[in-house]
């Protein structure tokens, strides 16, 4: 909330710095304050989703996620047409579906009796002292996406209001691309977490290869589709000609990379789970900070707009291997010296 806050209080000067013109201001004030709500309420619903998985239940969660999702897609159209509510309807849509959600969750967190105020100080102070060695690691590492998204949205705002539609487009596309790696990354740390427990470490390391071999093996057969169906379908998404035409450039060449994305955040995500906040931090920092937006920034410095496309894709890729050796080098270093190993990695 705090940081939704802050968000609200400098959004002119947000948005200036991302390369938008006045004639914008009134319709970020108009949209950000639903926005910043539903960015409040979608947080509190993941931490819901988070409880119910530390406690081995998918379902519950899985389920509310669809629920959300429909209500999204039902109300949309309704509050942005019917209502005339215009961009800022999309938003308040957002609102609905997340507070149903957090209805739904929250609930049932109260009737497992999943979550309970602290009974004592001592043992607050236990539980903060134990949670901020992970968080702080692990929030540093959630933070770097939002931010470099941000930056790279200013390098694409170079090159015109046409680029960032079509760039703000593409990432909506990436996001719904890498879905089934997001539920990977949810689903995962709750089996890594038993499997830690038990001690059984091969297994966790089976798990994870048969994740990211998957996660390859999925997101190419996406990406062929995604690149035989751009033209087509920047033409349907998009009425101007320019936009539709930057978009299909973008569905040629980012996607073949979302296989080394997600085998990225397959790692982040494991490496966290087994207790190893630290080493997730640097493959987030390197893949964001060392090889994405440095590559970004190369690409459009050297071929424009069409340069920064590659830039993207190189980065991506980049990032996955980087990710894959860090991981490898850290189960090199596990089967030789556990102790040394865990100290480096963060445990």
């Amino acid at each position: 909330m705090l940081l939704c806050l802050l968000v609200w209080a400098g959004q002119q000067v947000i948005v200036s710095r991302l390369g938008a013109t006045e004639s914008l201001f009134p319709l970020v004030r108009e949209y950000w304050l639903p926005w910043l709500v539903s960015c409040w309420l979608g947080a509190m619903l993941y931490f819901g989703y988070s409880l119910f998985r530390a406690h081995g239940e998918t379902l519950l969660p899985g389920l509310v996620m669809v629920l959300t999702s429909l209500i999204n897609v039902v109300l949309d159209p309704l509050f942005i047409f019917t209502l005339d509510t215009g961009l800022a309807g999309a938003a308040w849509a957002t609102v609905c579906a997340f507070g149903a959600g957090c209805v739904v969750i929250f609930t049932g967190l109260v009737r497992r009796r999943l979550i309970r105020l602290p009974s004592h100080a001592a043992r607050v102070r236990s539980g903060l002292t134990r949670l901020s060695s992970f968080m702080l690691p692990s929030t540093l590492s959630q933070l770097m996406p939002p931010l470099s998204a941000m930056l790279a949205t200013a390098l694409v705002a170079v090159h015109g209001e046409h680029a960032v539609a079509a760039w703000g487009l593409g990432s909506r596309i990436e996001l719904l691309s890498i879905v089934v790696v997001l539920a990977l990354t949810m689903a995962m740390p709750p089996m890594i977490g038993r499997l830690r427990g038990s001690g059984n470490i091969e297994q966790i390391r089976l798990l994870v290869r048969t994740a990211v071999t998957f996660v390859l093996l999925w997101q190419l057969a996406l990406a062929m589709l995604l690149v035989l169906v751009s033209a087509p379908l920047s033409d349907v998404l998009i009425s101007d000609p320019t936009t539709a035409a930057l978009l299909a450039d973008y569905l040629w060449r980012v996607p073949p990379s979302y296989g080394a994305l997600g085998v990225c955040m397959i790692l982040v995500s494991a490496c966290n789970a087994m207790g190893m906040p630290r080493l997730a931090l640097v493959m987030s920092a390197l893949r964001l900070l060392g090889c994405y937006l440095p590559l970004l920034w190369l690409g459009s410095t050297l071929d424009g707009l069409n340069g920064l496309l590659l830039g993207a894709m190189a980065g991506n890729l980049l990032a996955g291997l980087m990710s894959w050796h860090l991981y490898r080098t850290w189960c090199i270093r596990a089967q030789s010296d556990p102790g040394r190993a865990a100290a480096k990695a963060g445990l």
